[in-house]
């Protein structure tokens, strides 16, 4: 993929223990994701943050109709499994980690439900599945125990706290086994029980 930018922070793919592959949200940069590596601060980990173009990777909502954000959601969703086929080249799926923020944590969970099989973690900060409400979710595969955090404000004005639900519900039908924390009044941010659930996910695949 000619296009492909991916920034990286912590250890070399050759050398690391476990990669995170970092997805971030709309208007945003791979530059501004990786920040959090700063926060997550597990040793032994690679940190992946590919760029999307024009700093989005659909243009309409997640809830919009699919069609209305293609071609540019297959083209993302590509480009996610450009950056974890380049991990896959060093380190198998369970020690690999996705993680997106908002518009970013929509394209994962999409991504992950799509090409469902046992990661090191999936984590959904602020997003939900990708298509309207009552779109099918009858992904074929199995997460076989997958450790899944979902987290997000009940009062999100860019996500429907409904839709996590029902995002988290679907991804514990196909095998996963998953962590939903909705906060009072949280605005759309992260906060730090977030980061806390991510790195317990991440410390599981280092050694102590």
């Amino acid at each position: 993929m000619d296009d492909l930018r991916v920034l990286s922070a912590g250890e070399p793919l050759e050398q690391a223990t476990a990669a995170i592959v970092m997805v971030h949200g709309r208007g945003a940069s791979a530059e501004d994701i990786l920040l959090l590596s700063q926060e997550l601060a597990t040793p032994g980990f690679a940190y992946l943050a590919p760029q999307a173009p024009g700093n989005s990777w659909y243009p309409n909502r997640y809830s919009a109709p699919i069609e209305g954000n293609e071609p540019w959601l297959s083209r993302s969703l590509e480009i996610i499994e450009a950056v974890v086929a380049g991990a896959e080249a060093h380190l198998p799926p369970e020690r690999i980690v996705l993680l997106g923020f908002s518009q970013g944590a929509c394209l994962t969970l999409e991504y992950a439900a799509r090409h469902a099989r046992r990661y090191g973690g999936i984590a959904g900060l602020s997003g939900a599945f990708i298509g309207p409400r009552g779109t099918p979710r009858d992904y074929p595969g199995s997460f076989d125990g997958t450790p899944a955090f979902l987290g997000c404000s009940d009062t999100d004005l860019h996500v429907i706290a409904d839709d996590v639900v029902a995002a988290a519900e679907a991804l514990q039908r196909m095998g996963a086994e998953v962590t939903l924390r909705l906060y009072p009044l949280l605005g759309h941010t992260i906060n730090a029980d977030e980061v806390a659930e991510v790195q317990r996910i991440m410390a599981a695949l280092v050694p102590a």
